[in-house]
């Protein structure tokens, strides 16, 4: 059964408290934060006035995803925030291990993610160490992309990485992910399904929820 990370950046943002209502009724396993700050990506998303709000109002466990230069810069306010994930950009950090033992030492599950063009094997000598690596199947900074076809191998290369070193990181794709894409991802050995204009522009959005949660 794969997890579901509903993208927060895709909510109605004059209505977020009742967006938020409905992820905490809903089925899905965490909530998906995007924060841009206009430098690493081409887009500016929402920062810790947002975060702490939602983080008060969200009963469901917080899945940060730094899009940022020096995200190390901000690990004791995540904490803070009560986050359960803190995931960060391998494109974004000079320091990756001691950035990732921070997260750890913060009290916090660790996080690294890949651009598209990022091949996984950069990962060989720290999958280990981390807790989830995020595949972007779109180019990172904006929402409602089209799906990048490579990202199926890329996670069987993954999954096979992962095997091979015994160790029990899951992996997580963000962008494009919906009826046609998802039930190939989740073949493919994902775990942690995110998507966000699929869930938030659906007239049925908890349903939609559910039936990614359902996929094998």
């Amino acid at each position: 059964m794969a997890l579901v990370s509903p993208s927060l950046l895709a909510a109605d943002f004059l209505h977020l408290e009742r967006d938020i209502e409905m992820i905490n009724r809903s089925e899905a396993d965490w909530l998906h934060l995007d924060v841009m700050d206009g430098s690493f990506v081409p887009n500016i998303s929402f920062g810790f006035p947002v975060l702490e709000a939602v983080a008060k109002a969200c009963r469901k466990p917080l899945d940060v995803h730094y899009m940022i230069e020096r995200p190390e810069r901000y690990i004791k306010q995540t904490a803070k925030l009560g986050a359960m994930m803190m995931n960060v950009h391998y494109e974004a950090s000079v320091h990756l291990h001691r950035t990732i033992q921070e997260i750890h030492d913060a009290g916090m599950k660790a996080g690294v993610t890949l651009n598209p063009s990022t091949p996984v094997s950069v990962l060989e000598d720290i999958v280990e160490d981390v807790d989830m690596v995020l595949l972007m199947s779109v180019n990172p900074g904006f929402g409602g992309q089209k799906f990048i076809e490579n990202t199926i191998s890329k996670v069987k290369r993954l999954r096979q990485m992962i095997a091979e070193k015994g160790c029990k990181t899951l992996i997580e794709v963000d962008g494009g992910v919906q009826q046609e894409t998802a039930p190939r991802l989740v073949a493919a050995g994902v775990d942690v399904l995110v998507s966000g204009s699929y869930i938030f522009n659906a007239s049925e959005p908890e349903q939609v929820i559910n039936s990614l949660r359902a996929l094998k």
